[in-house]
């Protein structure tokens, strides 16, 4: 943790909703002049689309049935650990770009599933920006959470985050059902070793909890709407969250326990903007203040 060369890392699965998240910290950067590094997850994956392919069939010929994108071995936990504490320490590191699709290839043009050449930060950014799988990953080996100064997890209620991995997979990427089910049963393992225990790390949880019947993921035809939703925030330590606060500016949230509060779906992003612009006020003020006594 630096407060010269602050990180903030979003972690959640794939299909949980990160996204939602960096939009908002994106508005946020934006309306506060903060000049920010923005890292994707995907990036510190160890094979391109390909390779992987190739290596997912010969595990399943040598009897892996769980070779998947959750686990250590096909991610670079080692140059994710070291580009967080490189920056905290500098506020230089080195990171590529994951490209997944045609359009985002076609400025490099190189094959979509592929990366780009390492390269270093822009210079002079105020703070790094992660989103991905493994924000918050503590393995024998490596301690990544240790580096973030705010660490955000977001992880819809299960059958919830497979309903939208299903509909993403299937309408965005042209996949079967029973291709994204056999994806989050390959999954599983490293889901429970890997991803889960991630959220007993993070300052910040978000979970979405849909008020429709969602028992049958894999028959369900849509992805259930904000306004069907609830929201559940845990704060890992409530101190200096103003509740009071919090509940008089998003109608209908409640106080479920002392460090949880509960809102609307629709009032997600604004719940947001209203906990983490504060969180970045600090970690701004910190800086100026540390660079100052440089």
């Amino acid at each position: 943790m630096s407060e010269r060369h602050p990180i903030i890392a979003i972690t959640g699965s794939s299909g949980a909703g990160t996204s939602t998240v960096t939009r908002t910290f994106s508005n946020i950067f934006r309306r506060e002049g903060v000049h920010a590094a923005i890292i994707e997850g995907d990036s510190f994956h160890r094979f391109d689309r390909k390779e992987m392919k190739v290596r997912q069939a010969q595990a399943e010929k040598e009897g892996n049935k769980n070779f998947s994108h959750f686990g250590s071995d096909n991610n670079l936990f080692g140059e994710l650990e070291n580009l967080f504490r490189t920056y905290s320490e500098t506020g230089q590191g080195q990171a590529r770009k994951y490209l997944h699709n045609a359009e985002e290839a076609a400025p490099y043009s190189q094959e979509p599933g592929t990366f780009t050449p390492w390269e270093a930060l822009p210079a002079d950014t105020d703070m790094l920006f992660y989103e991905g799988l493994h924000g918050a990953v503590v393995t024998p080996e490596h301690n990544i959470a240790q580096h973030p100064d705010l660490r955000v997890g977001v992880v819809p209620v299960i059958n919830l985050e497979w309903i939208q991995k299903l509909w993403r997979d299937k309408h965005q990427r042209g996949y079967s059902t029973e291709a994204v089910t056999d994806t989050i049963l390959r999954r599983m393992p490293d889901y429970v070793n890997y991803i889960v225990p991630q959220f007993a790390h993070t300052h910040v949880n978000f979970q979405r909890v849909p008020m429709v019947d969602t028992s049958n993921p894999f028959i369900s035809r849509d992805i259930p709407s904000a306004d069907e939703s609830m929201v559940v925030i845990r704060f890992a330590n409530p101190k200096g969250i103003d509740f009071p606060y919090l509940l008089n500016m998003i109608n209908d949230s409640w106080m479920s326990r002392a460090n949880t509060i509960v809102v609307p779906g629709g009032k997600m992003e604004i719940a947001m903007q209203l906990i983490f612009t504060p969180f970045v006020w600090r970690m701004m003020e910190r800086r100026k203040r540390a660079l100052g006594h440089a």
